[in-house]
């Protein structure tokens, strides 16, 4: 550590008879949080990267949002979801306020689909855009809104439904603005937003927002983000996974579909309708609709490593919608008197062509090709199979600080796995026990008598068990699972037997699922993967987790697949630098999802033997809080007192 404990700042606020002690009556002492805190001020003064597992309690959201207050340097923050980021603006941000007696330099920002465009919501008043009675009602309800709204955030408004159509219609996403030229550029919310965000001193963001901006950077084209010198990332676990998305590149359907029904409407509105250019428009939409069917109508994700075959049997159907799109592009640039919509359509179209072609004709080397098709969509995707080396380069060389913390970052008791991952090559190191007393609090049940999660009689004596632990627990209970199949084949044959409430993911939106747990005693939700982090059930209500197997990703999914196959022909050993730290990590965020207050106690069951019939089981037992540990009902029916 840099500076010595003792100069250090955070000291003041987070000792045992210090400022947020007498600012808060709950407030309790956490040594972690105290140790966290002054290695993230040790981090900032210093201009180091530092990494902290912050186990679940520990208060890691003040242990990093007072010292960046306290450095005085521009710094963003940013988080794995919408909601810690409104957290941190909504409730810690006015906590500090209140008690320091002066206001804070600290803004959020969020992507552009979020905030409401005035232009768009003038024009609706007087093109005919809105269609069917829901969406007039509910643009009656933003224009309202529209008129004392100071950020234009759509979070603001509580009555608008979450699948509200009219929204897509007026908000400020990239493709349909103008910019500088648009009428209402000074008084838009995007402009406003900006202009915060460079006064402020701290600016809150998400994983998103973040590496979009980090990929505009990168290819040296305009940002979104003001300057910064630091930057926080809070579930930091997540951060491969999204900078893959942002430094690859996607084109689906849709995008080709928002095209065309832009530049008809837009054509309308201002007046740019012609023959030739509906004939162009038709020609764009027969030609994707020739060429998006030739991927096949398999759901889900599957790689693609035939794009010399495909072309060579499909090189028209490919040639002709580029080169569709470059004729529209051309059509409004020789357009006379063009309005800018026109400008920004062109550009639309030519993106997509050569989008299109860089995804078809593109290096084989370090990008894996694959192609996603979900209901009526077709996604062409590639990835980064290694982020590492971007990152590096474009981030942790740039920045003269960066702190990543998270609930579940280390496997096996240190942070190599991450570092490698992330191309992080020297980093200062710090994991922050919980403050919990697990072995107190929760038992983890492995059953010994279930056969092999692969073998076909797993599902049925599986769900045996899901049945007789759920009848202990009285409900109260989250069964997750690695895949939707396995979900719905067990929930089938376990809720006929049971006597408690349940649900089951896909029948309604995830937080109206969750709000319904809440509510509903002894409720059941049966879930896959959204379901194994960013939710937190405090209380009784949540007194079991079963998981039913170790959460190995699938091992044909095209991007796991392609760094599997990286991982060998480096001569390294993928299962287990790769695939059991992954797994490790993913088991820690599910089982984490039981503890979350130190009144809180529970069972978690994992229904997959194997993590104490295998060598490499030892590596999640090493990376787990210190549970009590069972493989015998019997403890568990003595924990339920039953």
């Amino acid at each position: 550590m840099g500076a010595a404990a003792g100069t250090l700042k955070s000291r003041r606020y987070f000792c045992r008879d210090g400022l947020l002690a007498r600012w808060h009556p709950a407030y309790e002492y956490r040594p972690g949080q105290l140790q966290m805190a002054e290695a993230v001020e040790s981090a900032l003064n210093d201009g180091r990267i530092l990494i902290v597992e912050a186990g679940t309690g520990t208060g890691k959201t003040l242990a990093y949002l007072i010292p960046v207050i306290l450095s005085g340097r521009k710094v963003v923050i940013s988080t794995g979801a919408k909601t810690l980021q409104e957290q941190l603006f909504f409730k810690d941000v006015p906590f500090l306020e209140e008690h320091l007696d002066r206001p804070l330099s600290v803004c959020y920002m969020k992507g552009r689909n979020n905030y409401a465009c005035r232009q768009k919501i003038y024009d609706a008043e007087k093109e005919p855009i809105l269609s069917g009675l829901e969406e007039v009602t509910d643009f009656q309800i933003i224009r309202e809104w529209e008129k004392v709204t100071e950020t234009g955030d759509r979070a603001e408004i509580s009555e608008l439904p979450e699948s509200s159509t009219a929204w897509a219609k007026i908000d400020a996403r990239r493709e349909a603005c103008t910019g500088q030229k648009c009428a209402n550029f000074d008084r838009c919310f995007l402009t406003l937003m900006r202009r915060r965000a460079q006064e402020s001193q701290v600016i809150i963001v998400n994983h998103h927002l973040f590496f979009a901006d980090l990929a505009l950077r990168a290819a040296e084209l305009d940002s979104v983000l003001p300057d910064y010198e630091a930057v926080i990332f809070d579930e930091a676990h997540e951060l491969e996974e999204v900078a893959g998305q942002y430094f690859g590149l996607s084109i689906s359907n849709y995008q080709i579909q928002e095209l065309c029904r832009d530049t008809t409407a837009w054509a309308r509105q201002k007046q740019f309708c012609s023959e030739e250019l509906d004939r162009i428009v038709l020609t764009i939409e027969s030609r994707a609709e020739r060429f998006f069917p030739l991927f096949g109508d398999r759901e889900g994700r599957a790689g693609f490593r035939e794009r010399e075959a495909f072309l060579e049997q499909h090189e028209d159907a490919y040639r002709e919608l580029t080169n569709a799109l470059r004729l529209l592009s051309n059509h409004f640039q020789v357009m006379d008197g063009a309005p800018e919509e026109a400008g920004l359509l062109a550009v639309r179209a030519v993106e997509l062509a050569e989008n299109l072609s860089r995804w078809m004709e593109g290096p084989e080397t370090a990008t894996v090709y694959w192609v996603e098709r979900r209901g009526r969509g077709v996604f062409l995707q590639a990835t980064p199979i290694d982020v590492s080396g971007i990152l590096s380069g474009a981030l942790f060389d740039q920045v003269h600080a960066a702190v990543l913390t998270s609930a579940t970052l280390a496997v096996g008791g240190n942070f190599e796995y991450i570092k490698a991952r992330l191309g992080i090559r020297q980093a200062r190191e710090l994991i922050v026990p919980s403050p919990f007393d697990y072995r107190r609090q929760a038992l983890l049940y492995v059953p010994q008598h279930l056969p092999d999660p692969r073998a076909p009689e797993f599902t049925r004596l599986a769900a045996e068990e899901v049945v007789r632990l759920l009848q202990l627990s009285r409900g109260r209970a989250f069964v997750l699972f690695t895949s939707y199949q396995q979900m719905k084949q067990i929930y089938e044959l376990a809720d006929p037997r049971l006597d408690y409430p349940t649900l089951i993911q896909g029948t309604a939106p995830r937080k109206a699922l969750l709000d319904e747990f809440r509510r509903t005693p002894h409720c059941v939700l049966f879930a896959t993967s959204s379901f194994w982090q960013g939710v937190d059930v405090p209380g009784e209500q949540l007194s079991c987790v079963i998981i039913d197997k170790l959460p190995f990703a699938v091992p044909s999914d095209p991007v796991v697949e392609a760094r599997i196959r990286m991982l060998r022909e480096e001569g390294r050993d993928a299962f287990y630098q790769y695939q059991v730290p992954e797994a490790a990590i993913a088991l820690k965020q599910g089982f984490g999802r039981l503890i979350r207050g130190a009144k809180d106690r529970g069972i978690l069951a994992l229904l997959d033997n194997r993590i104490t019939k295998t060598r490499y089981g030892q590596v999640f037992f090493d990376s787990l809080p210190e549970y009590s540990f069972t493989t015998r009902i019997e403890d568990v029916e003595k924990f339920f007192d039953v």
